[in-house]
This record gives structure tokens, sequence and C-alpha cells, in this order.
């Protein structure tokens, strides 16, 4: 919905400007409304998609074109000069919005990567004050049910029993001795094991039940094996008696 809108935005909004600019074409230097416009790219870019942000460059410059060059109202320029400018807002526009994109990507990984070290830490400190492994275990099975998307996740101690899809200490997916490629081809079909290891030893899976969403990127993945291998640690601190 938001990437429909700012590219409805981007449609319009240079648009809107340059007509409301066209009472002052006269007196307003063509290198001042030009600024304008890129004002108009930056702000649709910052809120949209780097699509959105190069489609309002292109109708920022179109529309410069159209209604603040002469002759006006045509696609035609006459002064070289004009030439220059829309070419030259057309640029800056789409750099602009290369950058608005990538800038806003670059927000989204790094509070993701804050997300996903608070969900490590927490679980590091339950892990030390927990008075048993099950608090431990219960916690995980939380947390992947957040991180992962899942519709249920359950845990079985020290069983191995059939053959189920399993989610890799690589953050790939095995089905059989097959790999599988999840961000390409989605879940395989029901639950998937996520063993959890302490010291060495298999100590018990977590067992994944995929919700109706897309599949959680890589580093979410890779952050799901790091839990259940803090898992594996408490459960092996807990000793023989709780396994």
């Amino acid at each position: 919905m938001r990437d429909r809108l700012a590219l409805a935005a981007a449609l319009a909004a240079p648009f809107l400007v340059c007509l409301a600019l066209v009472p002052l074409r006269t007196s307003l230097t063509h290198t001042n409304a030009a600024l304008v416009l890129v004002v108009v790219v930056v702000a649709v870019a910052a809120l949209g998609s780097r699509t959105a942000g190069v489609v309002a460059a292109l109708s920022a410059a179109a529309w410069f074109d159209f209604f603040l060059t002469r002759p006006y109202e045509t696609f035609d320029i006459t002064a070289s000069a004009d030439v220059e400018t829309a070419v030259l807002l057309l640029a800056v526009g789409v750099l602009v919005a290369q950058l608005a994109a990538r800038a806003r990507r670059l927000e989204v990984v790094t509070v993701t990567d804050a997300a996903h070290l608070a969900r490590v830490q927490r679980t590091a400190d339950l892990a030390k004050t927990a008075n048993s492994a099950d608090v431990v275990v219960d916690h995980v099975r939380g947390e992947l049910t957040g991180l992962l998307g899942l519709r249920a996740c359950r845990f079985e101690y020290g069983s191995l029993l059939g053959r189920p899809p399993r989610l890799e200490p690589d953050g790939g997916v095995t089905v059989g001795r097959r790999a599988w490629d999840p961000d390409a081809d989605g879940w395989p079909e029901g639950e998937i094991e996520l063993r959890a290891y302490g010291n060495g030893h298999y100590l018990g899976r977590f067992m994944l039940t995929p919700g109706l969403g897309p599949v959680p990127p890589l580093q979410a993945r890779l952050v799901a094996v790091t839990l259940a291998d803090q898992t594996g640690a408490a459960l092996d601190t807990a000793g023989p008696a709780r396994r």
C-alpha cells in the first residue's frame, strides 16, 4: 500500500507543483524552479521505493519542460540553458532517489540487526539466571515463533524420529539429502527441525511449523540457529538429569 501511494505521488506531485509555479514562471528562475522540484523528488524517494523516486524524477523533468520552459505547454525546449537545467534536474532527481532508497534500506537493516541482537542478548541473560533449562526452552520457542513467523513451535528432548526437513547451521534447509532453497521455493511442507547441540552433543530439536507469510531472510534464520545453540548450551549446563 505504501509503495502504491508513493508511486501515485511520484506521478502527481511534480505535476501539481509545476502547475502551481505557472503564475511565477516569468519571474522565477529556472534554477530555483528545478530546486523546488528536487525537493519534491527527495520527499517521494524518502517515503517510497527507489522506483517511486525515479518516476518522480522523470515526472519532474517532463512537467518542468512542459510548464516552465519556452515554448510553454509543449515538450519542446528552445534554449540550451533550459535543456541543461532539465537534464540536470533529471540526473539529480535519479541520484537523490538512489541515495534515499539506500539510506532507507540501511536504516531498516540497522533496526533489524538491533532487534536480532536484542533477542540473542535476552536469551543469553536468561540462560545465566534461569533455574531450569525448561524456562530457556519455552523462552526460545516464543522467540522463534516471532522471529520466523511460525504458526507453531514445540521442542522434543533427545528425539530423532523421522526425517523432517532441517534448518541447517548456515541458515539453509535440507530435505532428506537434498538442499532446498527457501528464498526461492518457500518453506518445505510439514514441520521443520532445528537441532540444539550442547558441547557437541545432540540434546533435542525445535519443531517449526511455518506460518503463511514469506520465508524470513537468511539473517533471521541464522539468528534462529544461534538461539537453538543457546538452548543447547543451557540444556548441557543443566546436566544429564534434565536430559
